[in-house]
């Protein structure tokens, strides 16, 4: 199974607002996580986008990968606080208050689905067993214990 990771660092924006972002595309196939990412609505969806397809591009390169795009899926994806930049804003009678300019490291891992393996029966079996029909008995007994509980 093939895995590949893909990060970016010091993105501008909060590590919180990212992992709403992350949230949703967490667990999907990839094609599915760039539609989702394409109409969200919050600004770090595009650097996310952009994240995917690196991760998408690094297991493309790696030695093994079946060269089926369809296959990958986001595996798990993160975000990190990165260094605070600090400002200053000007505050009444002299003042100042503290602006906090957060950054966030973004890490976004894709792997590739396993194929799922069919067993080959004969050509008249089934490939499920049948399941036995109750008998006339039993599903006597099981009605006289319903009317006995009522």
């Amino acid at each position: 199974m093939i895995q590949a990771q893909a990060t970016a660092r010091y993105i501008r924006t909060s590590a919180q607002k990212a992992w709403l972002v992350l949230e949703l595309i967490r667990g999907k196939d990839v094609n599915r996580a760039l539609a989702t990412l394409k109409f969200t609505k919050k600004s770090v969806a595009s650097d996310i986008a952009k994240l995917l397809r690196s991760a998408i591009a690094n297991a493309q390169q790696k030695d093994g990968f079946s060269g089926d795009v369809d296959r990958l899926f986001v595996s798990a994806c993160y975000a990190n606080q990165g260094p605070s930049q600090k400002r200053v804003r000007p505050a009444p009678m002299g003042r100042a208050f503290r602006v906090l300019k957060r950054t966030a490291h973004l890490t976004v891992l894709v792997s590739e689905r396993p194929e799922k393996v069919v067993a080959v029966g004969a050509a008249g079996e089934e490939a499920a067993p049948k399941r036995r029909a109750r008998t006339g008995a039993a599903k006597k007994s099981e009605s006289g214990k319903r009317a006995a509980k009522k």
